[in-house]
């Protein structure tokens, strides 16, 4: 992969989201000694008694890694999935089933227990992840998306957010998996973060409050302005966490672009279904030979050739692609010609403001077109009449070579010869 070209993270959230999940896809993008790496620094960060170990695993026959949280050496059961306060049950994706299903009985002991449960402030969350050795970015970040879900919350049961209070045990697995994503993101450094629509689930979860329908209601806040469908697997398969990170770093839910693909990770979840329970995490870089471009186009029937001409000029000066005109036959068999202009895509409204303002048309047509290229650059050569700038292209397994026409024309002009013995000698 071309290293100066900007790299591309896709999330494929086919079975939702958990923190985790994205945490151990994240992971098995970076090399081994990035991953020791991480993996010595979350077990630094500073959150008292917990360590992270990242665990091969597999899905449907597919290998990943899944992200064991263990406090004070103990892995978190699904007791503690309602995570991390009075409202937001997150941390191992999926364990919120049905409340038909036989598993529930962990969270009524978890309710039996509430009591025995530390709980936490947002200006206390704030204060455990600014504690940590993490840099300032990642802090920020971490304690951003925090900011998402406490909010959430709030609404969800029309408290204000400093009223929203966070389990102390299931805090600190949360802290973690949000800490730990905000670094890989920053070790990854990717220039843009796309991911797919989110599969939420159905059916009903129960949490301290009760039962609620899945998306529970301070995910479905945080999945506000985010495509998602519900799937045909009952359960939560987006959870709070996964939600919020989502909506901090993802800024845009396409199907997967043209990409070339560096590297693939999945991470896994605890439960199995037919599907396999992954998110999978994708790092490559956009297909730069071939792009997306603007195409204008309109009849004129009315305009000298010079005023054509000045206005082609003003396009071609206002960073056109090319522009070019194509000889027409238009209503009462007039001769005209069709200009015709290719732009960025960015460029389109500037270039559509220059058709006004230079032409006599009263309307363009427009359409999106892709193009293949070739990379090219100019070098000088020297030859026996001096320097020539020559143009070079390389791509799909072929290079040529030519030199540049003012170059060439200049020493037709100065030795009395002909382009095409010019062109011979050099």
């Amino acid at each position: 992969m071309n290293t100066e070209t900007e790299k591309i993270l896709y999330i494929d959230c086919g079975m939702g989201a958990a923190g985790d999940m994205l945490g151990a896809a994240l992971y098995e993008l970076l090399d081994e000694s990035d991953r020791k790496k991480y993996i010595e620094e979350i077990n630094a960060a500073g959150i008292d008694g917990v360590t992270v170990e990242a665990r091969p695993d597999s899905k449907a026959g597919i290998a990943g890694t899944h992200m064991s949280v263990l406090i004070d050496g103990v892995e978190e059961c699904a007791a503690h999935d309602h995570d991390h306060h009075d409202y937001h049950h997150d941390h191992e994706h999926h364990h919120h089933e049905d409340h038909d299903h036989d598993h529930h009985h962990h969270e009524d002991h978890e309710h039996e227990h509430h009591h025995h449960h530390h709980h936490a402030s947002l200006a206390d969350v704030h204060e455990m992840i600014n504690a940590s050795s993490f840099s300032g970015k990642v802090k920020e970040d971490a304690c951003a998306v925090y900011d998402l879900i406490a909010s959430a919350e709030s609404r969800a049961h029309n408290a204000d957010v400093s009223e929203v209070h966070f389990h102390e045990v299931g805090m600190k697995d949360a802290i973690i998996d949000v800490l730990g994503v905000c670094r890989l993101i920053e070790m990854i450094a990717p220039g843009k973060i796309y991911a797919s629509p989110v599969r939420t689930g159905f059916g009903e979860v129960r949490c301290a409050h009760g039962i609620v329908p899945v998306p529970a209601p301070a995910t479905a806040y945080l999945l506000e302005n985010i495509p998602v469908y519900a799937g045909d697997i009952r359960g939560e398969m987006c959870t709070p966490t996964g939600a919020a990170l989502l909506k901090y770093f993802v800024k845009e839910y396409v199907n997967m672009p043209e990409l070339l693909i560096e590297r693939t990770g999945y991470g896994c979840g605890k439960k199995d279904f037919e599907r396999a329970n992954c998110v999978r995490a994708v790092l490559g870089c956009e297909n730069i030979t071939r792009t997306g471009v603007t195409e204008l186009a309109t009849n004129i029937d009315d305009m000298t050739g010079e005023a054509l001409s000045f206005a082609a000029e003003a396009m071609r000066d206002a960073g056109a692609l090319d522009v070019y005109f194509t000889p027409v036959y238009m209503k009462k068999n007039r001769p005209g010609y069709m200009l015709t202009v290719l732009c960025k895509d960015e460029d389109e409204e500037k270039m559509t403001k220059l058709f006004f303002i230079h032409t006599s048309t009263w309307g363009i047509r427009r359409r999106s077109v892709e193009r293949h290229y070739m990379e090219t650059h100019i070098e000088k050569r020297d030859t026996a009449y001096g320097p020539v700038r020559f143009k070079t292209g390389e791509g799909y397994g072929i290079t040529k070579s030519k030199p540049e026409y003012d170059d060439i024309a200049k020493i037709a002009e100065e030795n009395g010869m002909s382009i095409s013995e010019v062109m011979k000698k050099i």
